[in-house]
């Protein structure tokens, strides 16, 4: 119970088996259908907390057995718990109903509070790192890992006044709003980028007038002239090289696993390489020895593309000036001349590489990109004023995009903190219940 904390005198101890209901969904005979009424089940409960309708309207039940149904049935502030799966224990809360019904399946359990707690303030409490280490505790199988209906028994929440935790969920949920809002301005720059994407990399732009006066547009066949190549129609002027060709060279990281060692050198594997940033959050360090044998075969240098090549392939980061040194496994290592370079072939491969992503798998029971496929991936070639222009108008709605993920992040760390004061009660609200 939240690490043997103390909590403030005016709280209470509950158990949940005294208080909730808690409410199994079920699974109708034939299974889901293609129209009917929405049915939520564990792969709609995100990590973060939220419902994912993106694909609700994927899952049916039929009408006719969701009349019969006894239990199953969610209301709005409904908390739902994953009861097995890959993400077993996550909850989340459904804020609103966005249709008129909604019915749960069989992997999801519905948690109602009769009297005694607010339903927000419960959910924060279930989603915090002490609820989830309570129930976690109570997963039981290897095999096939899960929760029974009575994990609920003995589990232990602190109770606030109910008015404090109404205070308590709406300071949460003010957060939880900014962070949401956020992520649908991210979202929408992301699409804003994938239409200019589409349409610079295919057509891109030509110059018109000189000094002070001149001016960008996006070519347009109708006007100007295009050819047919392998990547399709491009402009006339364009060339298609291979990456081998538009770069100085292309190698891969080490094959070997070096002993781990407390200090030295970090060696970064694909699962550091997200969308345009290394995540430091998991790694070891080598032997600054182990580092120089590895080094010998593939450095790091500046203006370096690294390349996932197995696991999640073709996530990207563009190296322009290296902060650090570190050493990378079964990693695709670009090498260009200068800083357009390679911002022009971030882009293109974050375009173009998709589309060929299937053909160029190796392996069997993994995907797997060799060093040969990355060397002989097309790319588009404009002229190097075009791909400076080019890379230029993208890398500015990246800055917006990188912008607000940094503020989400902001957001998500003052989250975490007012979790930790607040369900603890170390930091009380009474003054603001009063105030108002």
């Amino acid at each position: 119970m939240a690490n043997n904390a103390e909590f403030p005198k005016e709280w209470t101890i509950v158990s949940l088996e005294r208080d909730c209901v808690l409410i199994s969904g079920l699974r109708p005979k034939g299974g889901a259908s293609d129209e009917g009424i929405p049915s939520l089940g564990g792969e709609h409960i995100t990590l973060d907390g939220r419902i994912n309708f993106s694909d609700v309207n994927a899952k049916y039940i039929p009408e006719k057995f969701f009349k019969i149904m006894t239990k199953g049935k969610a209301e709005e502030n409904d908390i739902l718990i994953n009861k097995d799966g890959a993400n077993t224990g996550k909850v989340a809360i459904l804020k609103k109903k966005f249709y008129k019904d909604i019915a749960i399946n069989e992997h999801l359990f519905i948690l109602r509070s009769k009297k005694l707690f607010v339903q927000q303030y419960l959910f924060y409490w279930l989603f915090s790192r002490f609820g989830q280490k309570q129930i976690t505790d109570r997963i039981t199988g290897s095999v096939q890992p899960g929760l029974s209906s009575t994990f609920i028994k003995n589990f232990l929440v602190p109770r606030p006044p109910l008015s404090e935790q109404r205070k308590i969920a709406e300071i949460l949920e003010t957060i939880d709003n900014a962070i949401e809002k956020t992520d649908k301005i991210i979202e929408k720059y992301k699409r804003i980028k994938q239409g200019l994407m589409q349409d610079l990399l295919t057509k891109g732009v030509v110059s018109e007038g000189e000094g002070e006066s001149e001016r960008w547009r996006l070519r347009d066949e109708k006007i100007d002239k295009f050819k047919d190549s392998p990547l399709g129609r491009i402009p006339e002027e364009w060339e298609v090289v291979l990456t081998s060709e538009f770069c100085e060279s292309i190698t891969d990281g080490t094959h070997d696993t070096p002993k781990p060692t407390d200090s030295g050198i970090p060696l970064l594997t694909s699962k550091n390489i997200k969308e345009n940033k290394l995540d430091m959050r998991e790694f070891y360090n080598i032997s600054e020895r182990d580092a120089k044998v590895i080094n010998k075969r593939s450095y790091i240098s500046d203006n370096t593309l690294l390349f996932s090549m197995i696991g999640t392939i073709g996530n990207m980061v563009a190296i322009e000036k290296k902060d650090f040194e570190f050493c990378v496994k079964n990693v695709g290592i670009f090498r260009v001349k200068n800083r357009e370079n390679l911002r022009w072939l971030y882009y293109s491969l974050s375009f173009y590489f998709p589309l060929y992503v299937k053909t160029l798998l190796d392996g069997t029971s993994q995907d797997f990109i060799s060093l040969g496929n990355l060397k002989n991936i097309l790319i588009p070639l404009p002229p190097l004023p075009e791909q400076q222009r080019i890379a230029s108008i993208l890398s500015q709605i990246d800055e917006v995009i990188e912008k607000e993920q940094a503020y989400k992040e902001k957001l998500e760390r003052i989250k975490k903190g007012l979790m930790e004061d607040l369900l603890t009660g170390k930091v009380r609200v009474n003054h603001l219940i009063e105030e108002e």
